[in-house]
């Protein structure tokens, strides 16, 4: 049996009557099969306060498609359910992670919200990081005095980027967010719509992760009036901005913590863990981040709730960020016995929705986020784990001098299979609408670039390909559309070379534009959804699917033969040539009742619009 004939459901249109049903509502759920699988009945187990119950299914023939709906009650705010599939004596569970042998435990049901979903420009647009300090400077920048902290460097000299280096995180190049202001044609050229910078408070290093304080923007990057006139700037283009908050951790320079460390009576004293001898909770072991303790009611009343925390201020005029990147929002509010996590993403949530109409509030995660982000907290996730990781590892050069990203070992190269079971596993584990919300990250400051990783131009724009075509909203860090390089998230933060255009990789440029084209003009690599189509240790092949029209999508990390599919579980015979990341593709043509896909003599991606 191939892919395409497995049994199949997922939390698209397709599947799912109703993506975002109130509490009480029921919703038509579907799966879909094909009239040669000896099935006898589907039944639909949902969880009933937690009580596993099940309900009956319909059956309707469509040609070779059979399409059984049941009806899901939406009983709790997330509901659990999954489908058991019945073949004489066999029984199989049909869950996120794909059709299951044995009984397995709830971890990877489907899931439905019934929590308020992401805003649809947070669904929809393309994201673009920028890293302040390295992108680019106006000429307000050359007034801008250097800090006594900072080890000035011109623009073109190499990063330090050893993390054990004290002189790397205090090396400043001097970027500013009128330099932003003035490059946004070029956000533009990469086609992105919501532009997301690290954090522009003040802060005694090059990152600004150690801030000394959230009433004002850094004066090295222009003031308030500068984050205003980026602001304006980026809506009136139509756009979004979203800011970088750390509410895990301050800079010990913050002005909070120079106040309990001074005075063990001071109101701030609550807002860290400090102990009797006068030491602290910090981040990671570094003591220039104290953790701030959100079990405290005035810490997070100042940090995330109502429109005078730090989460309110800055969504306000006139500075009107549409919504927030929480900075290791894994560990927030987390510490120990002490777990307000979901909490506090829950204030930062109602804050924003309070001020503006359609706030996004995303969450660092560089590890697990099932359960982070099931509706009324985080609205996704940076997708690491999901999304990163597979993907390097199919595509990782095993010359590499990248360094792996939060490992002890390098990044192991899988085969397709592997990294197929893992998308799976994944996206069962997030659910539908966590993983649609969710960043595609190829890499960010905080790791290798994708080109360091990958080491071939082909397979760069491979990778980009799945950013953009897999589900999940593609978070581009500034840099990687022109080829930048970096071994590691230090090394990373390379400036971007505006004075030498000569350096640019213009043809990987290009496939970013028409990537984000090709996926602002396709509903289905926006809102489709997911099948997987053909697997092989070099390939993977899937469709999108929406009422609109599906996209076949075929990725090849190394040469390969032709792939044959069954048209009618396609339910196509054509397929018209959309883009293709080298030179080459055409048109795909049915022989009989299949659908071929030709053969690459290298790296590339392919998608084709089928009738």
């Amino acid at each position: 049996m191939s892919l395409l004939d497995q049994p199949h459901h997922d939390g698209s249109p397709l599947y799912v009557d109703d993506e975002a049903p109130r509490l009480g509502d029921t919703v038509a759920v579907r799966v879909r099969t094909t009239a040669a699988d000896p099935i006898e009945a589907v039944w639909l187990r949902t969880t009933f306060d937690e009580e596993p119950v099940f309900h009956p299914t319909t059956a309707t023939r469509a040609g070779d498609v059979v399409w059984w709906e049941g009806a899901l009650p939406v009983h709790n705010p997330v509901t659990h359910y999954r489908f058991l599939v019945v073949r004489g004596g066999d029984q199989t569970w049909l869950t996120g992670a794909g059709e299951i042998g044995h009984d397995v435990p709830d971890a990877h049901d489907f899931r439905i919200s019934a929590f308020p979903q992401a805003p649809d420009w947070g669904r929809d647009g393309v994201v673009y990081q920028i890293f302040p300090d390295r992108f680019a400077r106006s000429a307000q920048a050359d007034e801008h005095p250097v800090p006594a902290w900072a080890i000035p460097a011109a623009w073109d000299d190499e990063v330090i980027f050893e993390p054990d280096d004290p002189r790397t995180p205090l090396q400043f190049y001097g970027g500013d967010l009128d330099g932003i202001t003035e490059h946004l044609d070029h956000v533009a050229e990469v086609g992105a719509d919501i532009v997301y910078t690290t954090p522009v408070f003040p802060g005694e290093s090059n990152h600004r992760y150690n801030a000394t304080t959230f009433t004002e923007v850094d004066p090295l990057l222009g003031g308030d009036a500068a984050y205003e006139r980026l602001s304006t700037a980026v809506h009136v283009r139509g756009w979004r901005i979203l800011g970088d908050l750390t509410t895990n951790h301050t800079g010990d320079t913050h002005e909070w913590f120079r106040s309990a460390a001074a005075d063990p009576t001071a109101r701030e004293r609550s807002f860290y863990y400090f102990e009797e001898d006068g030491s602290y909770a910090c981040w990671m072991g570094h003591g220039t981040l104290p953790k701030v303790n959100h079990g405290d009611p005035d810490l997070r009343a100042a940090m995330v709730e109502g429109k005078d925390s730090v989460v309110g201020r800055w969504l306000r005029p006139p500075y009107d960020v549409d919504g927030w990147r929480i900075d290791v929002a894994n560990m927030t509010g987390r510490l120990g016995a002490l777990d307000v996590n979901h909490e506090v993403a829950q204030a930062a949530r109602r804050t924003a929705e309070a001020l503006r109409e359609d706030p996004l509030v995303i969450g660092e995660h560089n590890h697990d986020a099932t359960g982070d982000v099931d509706g009324d907290g985080w609205h996704g996730t940076m997708n690491y784990s999901g999304f990163s990781w597979p993907v390097w590892s199919w595509l990782r050069d095993p010359a590499t001098p990248a360094r792996p990203f939060g490992r002890p070992v390098k990044v192991p190269r899988r085969p397709g299979q592997a990294v197929l079971d893992t998308f799976r596993a994944w996206h069962g584990a997030l659910g539908w609408r966590a993983t649609t919300t969710s960043w595609n990250i190829l890499g960010s400051h905080d790791s290798a670039r994708i080109r360091t990783v990958v080491g071939s131009p082909a397979v760069h724009r491979v990778a980009a390909g799945l950013q953009f075509a897999l589900p999940g909203v593609p978070m581009v860090f500034a840099g990687d559309e022109i080829g930048l390089e970096g071994v590691n998230g230090e090394d990373s933060r390379r400036t971007m070379p505006w004075d030498r255009p000569e350096a640019w990789d213009r043809e990987t440029l290009a496939t970013y534009t028409a990537l984000a084209g090709v996926r602002r003009e396709r509903t289905a690599l926006r809102r489709g959804g997911l099948r997987w189509a053909h697997v092989d240790d070099d390939a993977l092949v899937f469709v999108r699917e929406h009422a609109d029209g599906p996209v076949l999508v075929c990725a090849r990390r190394a040469a390969g033969p032709a792939v044959t599919l069954p048209a009618r579980a396609l339910g196509a015979s054509h397929g018209s040539h959309l883009l293709g990341t080298e030179e080459g593709g055409g048109d795909l043509a049915a022989h009989g009742d299949q659908l071929v896909v030709p053969p690459s003599d290298g790296p590339r991606l392919d998608l084709w619009a089928l009738a």
